[in-house]
């Protein structure tokens, strides 16, 4: 399978070569990407603020482990309100039977509508905690 962003002159010359010489039958599907840039930007801008003005059991946490956590709150909030995420995380057993291992959501492969949610998650989310979020955050 290929795939084309249209994001340029030469890309859509590209497409419109390959729709040409592809065999009967084939189908193409024509669409928005994934998760937009600026979903991205603004949940990273929520999470920096949430890790910066809150704590999550008892500590203050940097920003890469302060998504995982929400990421995994998020996951699980999905879940209780019936409509769980296309990937879901997964806790499992270290070999030795000492740990747990939290085997992740990533964020990178979120749809359009989950980055949405995520979203409005983290703002409620940092909102009950009194987190109060700059205009760079939530705009």
């Amino acid at each position: 399978m290929r795939r084309f962003i249209l994001a340029h002159a030469e890309a859509r010359r590209r497409a419109q070569q390959a729709v040409s010489e592809a065999p009967d039958g084939f189908v193409v599907a024509i669409g928005a990407a994934t998760k937009r840039r600026i979903q991205e930007e603004r949940y990273h801008a929520l999470i920096d603020e949430i890790a910066a003005q809150s704590t999550y059991a008892g500590k203050r946490w940097d920003r890469e482990n302060m998504k995982r956590i929400l990421v995994d709150e998020f996951v699980d909030a999905m879940k209780q309100m019936g409509t769980p995420l296309r990937q879901s995380g997964q806790l499992i057993p270290s070999e030795n039977g000492q740990r747990v291992i939290q085997l992740g959501v990533q964020t990178r492969d979120f749809t359009v509508k989950e980055a949405s949610d995520f979203i409005d998650f983290l703002t409620a989310w940092g909102a009950e905690r009194g987190v109060e979020f700059s205009e760079e955050a939530t705009t």
